[in-house]
């Protein structure tokens, strides 16, 4: 902790930017550290440099020590877990015993024409497309976690195992080499072992972030290929996915997954995951009024 720090006035400019940006995308925490800095910049608060968003890691971490920030407002995978389960007692056992009733759910995909899926490129916006994509049933991936073939393949065995004859994947990358790339590879790949793992189903990816016309239409920062960079690349310039602001994206997501949901079957769905939940809750000795 740094309960003592007194930042400059800068900095507390900065500071109270941050802020802002936080208030404004409340609905979509937690965000991670690049996407504060897009909107750093956009609201024309920092230049897009590199320095920039080195300060911006430096400023965002200060102001976590100190409990200037709240540690939740922000998402962070650099950690990685594997912790038993354990319990007090058996009261804290059958405690979770109705924490799970409580969250009982059905595939809430069940019956719809079409399963679909999300694979994201940046491991710490998947919290957020979480958040929209739950209520529909629909899993959100890591893409830095297909870069192994077992993992493309799962997604065939999916397809397999669901009973789905369509599924169609929303990718949310970059615009730039790395993001293209991904997008294809598991394209390829996975219709690939769906040819052989899931025969007859229909496995169809579509690119829905972020877009040369969302580049466009939103005033994205933009930044010059890598000359390192040497893979197949048809743009002039790149834009990061975290660029687009967390609401936006979250709007087209909804959008996206709302235009091949059936809201008949949905609603129908629901009304017996409530009920099934209720009677399960009964089951363990809980009366209809728990919530």
């Amino acid at each position: 902790m740094i309960a003592a720090w007194k930042p400059r006035a800068r900095t507390c400019e900065l500071l109270a930017a941050v802020d802002r940006v936080l208030a404004r995308y409340a609905a979509h925490l937690p965000l991670t550290i690049r996407q504060v800095w897009y909107s750093l910049v956009s609201d024309g608060v920092l230049v897009k440099e590199e320095r920039t968003y080195k300060q911006t890691v430096e400023l965002l971490g200060m102001a976590r020590r100190s409990g200037r920030i709240p540690w939740e407002a922000l998402r962070d995978d650099t950690e990685v877990r594997a912790e038993p389960v354990a319990y007090e007692g058996p009261d804290d056992f059958r405690a979770g015993l109705r924490r799970a009733a409580l969250e009982y759910r059905l595939d809430r995909q069940a019956g719809q024409p079409v399963r679909l899926e999300i694979v994201c490129e940046t491991a710490g916006m998947v919290p957020q497309f979480v958040a929209v994509a739950g209520p529909y049933g629909v899993p959100v991936y890591s893409g830095s976690g297909f870069n192994g073939l077992p993992a493309k393949r799962g997604a065939a065995l999916r397809a397999a195992a669901d009973g789905h004859r369509a599924v169609r994947v929303f990718v949310v990358s970059d615009w730039d080499p790395s993001g293209v790339h991904l997008f294809s590879a598991l394209a390829e790949d996975v219709t690939a072992f769906a040819a052989v793992d899931a025969p007859g189903t229909e496995v169809v990816f579509e690119h829905l972030a972020v877009t040369e016309r969302q580049i466009a239409e939103f005033g994205l920062p933009t930044a010059p290929p890598k000359a390192s960079d040497h893979r197949s690349f048809s743009g002039a310039s790149t834009t990061q996915a975290e660029a687009l602001p967390p609401d936006v994206l979250a709007a087209v997501l909804k959008a996206a997954i709302a235009s091949h949901r059936d809201v008949r079957v949905l609603a129908e769905l629901l009304e017996r995951e409530e009920d099934e939940r209720r009677r399960l809750l009964e089951s363990l000795g809980y009366g209809p009024d728990v919530g």
